[in-house]
């Protein structure tokens, strides 16, 4: 194989990368980037290894993924085993090929030829990879940008791998995210026989009105940047298993995806108000995990419209639909932030693929916004 891009891809995705497990990944990364005169700093945290690279001084460009991957489920149900790389009408099929390893082999390609034609280029180059953006995310990027922050470490600009494209590369640029907050509502009653309900309080039934209109709520109307908020039923359980018992406890687990047009507390304030309204005896747990964001358009935006524009020949759609990423934690730091990676449409799934001439062509993109921003 004499694709540098490809080349690399198959190396990382040979690496069972589990999520927190980096499985070397980040040890062949760093090699590459040592040897082009990069400056590296280990960061890791907890059971997660991170790392921090730069090269050059001056308005700092990021290149920011992740080693870690999903597991691969059933192995009998690949083409080949999800970490043996297998390339089948010009098809890279593994664990990791598009959601990101295909993503970091472009980044560090392109980085191997930009530094290499313009070794005094005028910006910093950098890179914040990370091995724990599938699970937790709790001792990856969030943690090195808080040390980031806490030394005032200049981040301008950031572009994070993530597999943004729909049909072709480049067709969609994620230039933010809606938040995602999560509920966890127990509501009480008390268990007792069904045929003696006068005994019990069916906490079932007391809840039902209450659901009813939580899912009914126009939550806003969305604006420029982002679709309106939604709210979803994630998991719902009571009972004991047994067809004659009134259950003692309801467990409901929702979601909001919310725009800039709600803040996380004005949501919390409005579902528990309702479920005081409606004389429930509960108990709630919110758990945040990201702000929204949005980056309009500006110097990197424009770089990457560009980019896309001399190779593809089409405009991006900026869009901020779909899950979360770790843009959220870098757009912490007042960065310009934005998504653009391969074809998202096997990420997660088995056999995962991304087209080898995809790779090929985001690493020039990735290359061109380099040239743009640190030239």
């Amino acid at each position: 194989m004499s694709c540098p891009v490809l080349e690399l891809a198959h190396q990382l995705i040979k690496r069972p990368s589990l999520s927190p497990d980096d499985a070397g990944c980040q040890e062949l990364m760093i090699g590459r980037l040592r040897s082009l005169g990069f400056t590296i700093e280990p960061m890791p945290f907890g059971d997660t290894l991170n790392f921090w690279a730069w090269h050059g001084d001056g308005p700092t460009l990021v290149f920011a993924g992740h080693t870690d991957v999903v597991p691969g489920g059933n192995a009998a149900d690949w083409l080949q085993a999800p970490f043996e790389p297998t390339l089948s009408d010009g098809m890279l099929y593994g664990r990791g090929a598009a959601d990101m390893k295909g993503s970091l082999a472009a980044m560090i390609v392109a980085a191997e030829r930009f530094v290499t034609q313009h070794p005094d280029h005028r910006g910093r180059l950098a890179f914040l990879i990370t091995s724990d953006e599938e699970a937790a995310a709790t001792n990856g990027t969030v943690k090195v940008v808080e040390a980031l922050m806490a030394r005032r470490e200049r981040v301008d600009y950031c572009l994070v791998g993530e597999p943004s494209s729909h049909q072709r590369v480049g067709d969609i640029v994620k230039n933010g995210r809606r938040g995602s907050l999560t509920a966890t509502l127990t509501v009480h009653g008390i268990q007792g026989h069904v045929a003696y309900p006068h005994l019990a309080n069916n906490p079932v039934h007391k809840a039902m009105p209450a659901l009813n209109e939580l899912v009914g709520i126009e939550w806003d109307q969305g604006n420029a940047f982002f679709p309106p908020t939604t709210m979803q039923i994630a998991n719902i359980h009571a009972g004991t298993g047994s067809n004659n018992v009134i259950p003692g406890d309801l467990l409901v687990q929702f979601n909001f995806r919310f725009s800039t047009e709600l803040t996380d507390g004005q949501i919390r304030a409005q579902v528990e108000a309702l479920l005081e309204r409606h004389g429930l005896d509960y108990h709630i747990e919110w758990w945040l995990s990201g702000q929204p964001f949005i980056t309009p358009r500006g110097k990197l935006v424009e770089a990457v419209i560009n980019a896309v524009e001399h190779y593809q020949e089409i405009t991006p759609r900026l869009e901020t639909t779909g899950g979360t990423s770790d843009g959220r934690f870098i757009a912490r730091t007042g960065a310009q932030v934005v998504e653009l990676g391969p074809v998202n449409a096997t990420i997660h799934k088995v056999n995962e693929c991304v087209s080898a001439s995809d790779l090929q062509l985001l690493s020039r993109i990735y290359q061109r916004i380099m040239e743009q921003l640190v030239l």
